[in-house]
């Protein structure tokens, strides 16, 4: 099986294939650049080869770069990974959330009567289901909480923000940059995609000294470590479908 996972910045990356390197280490192999720039480094363990791409931050971005290495290679599933915010008190700090969902929460129309999604609209769709045997499978592996993930556009820095995404969607577990734009291209690939966060800061008021950002990266880490014997198993069964 071989994978893609989407990050948005080297950190992410990093701590990603961290996770995903066998221990002793090998001589891992350097990043190589893809058209456009970006930096793409693969991890292989028995059973999966995983390529671990920085895509950049923000929907657009991540779904250019996604949609850019799914052009050059033929991949099995299609993974958008990094740290972000979490919904408290269910997704604390340095916790894991992995989407049952991932949710475009701004994109649409703001009316007199409230928000509006592009579905809503008729423009489109607006979530992405990822396969909900895997979801749920990673999850309890990785000790995560199975959540709606929502992508914005504009990360949350007030109090009457966090409330209004809340009411929106109540079951949301976190907040992030890049997972939509992820699923949007791997959709038009015809491949199923997973989302999974780890939490920096809390959703509300922006407070940079309140953010974990080390210990965020260590339990993306972790959760990577977690994550490869689900996806190799997932994998066995998939491609003898």
């Amino acid at each position: 099986m071989r994978a893609l996972v989407v990050t948005a910045v080297a950190a992410e990356a990093e701590s990603a294939a961290a996770g995903l390197t066998p221990h002793p280490d090998p001589v891992a192999p350097e990043p190589r650049t893809l058209p456009g720039g970006y930096l793409i480094t693969r991890r292989d363990l028995p059973g999966l080869a995983v390529d671990v791409l920085v895509g950049g931050v923000g929907p657009a971005a991540a779904a250019a770069a996604t949609a850019t290495a799914l052009a050059l290679a033929d991949y099995s599933l299609v993974v958008s990974a990094g740290i972000g915010g979490g919904f408290a008190p269910a997704a604390p700090l340095g916790s894991l959330v992995v989407a049952d969902a991932l949710v475009a929460a701004d994109l649409g129309a703001d009316t007199p009567d409230g928000f509006l999604t592009v579905a809503e609209l008729g423009f489109g769709h607006s979530v992405h289901l990822p396969p909900a045997e895997l979801a749920a499978s990673v999850a309890e592996a990785t000790g995560a909480l199975l959540a709606p993930v929502l992508t914005v556009s504009t990360v949350t820095g007030t109090a009457a923000r966090a409330a209004e995404l809340a009411a929106r969607h109540p079951l949301a577990g976190a907040e992030a940059m890049e997972g939509f734009g992820v699923a949007e291209a791997a959709a038009a690939h015809g491949l199923p995609v997973l989302e999974i966060r780890a939490v920096s800061n809390a959703v509300g008021p922006r407070d940079r000294s309140a953010w974990r950002i080390g210990e965020a990266l260590a339990s993306l880490a972790d959760g990577f470590r977690a994550l490869g014997p689900v996806l190799v198993n997932w994998g066995e069964r998939h491609e003898h479908r």
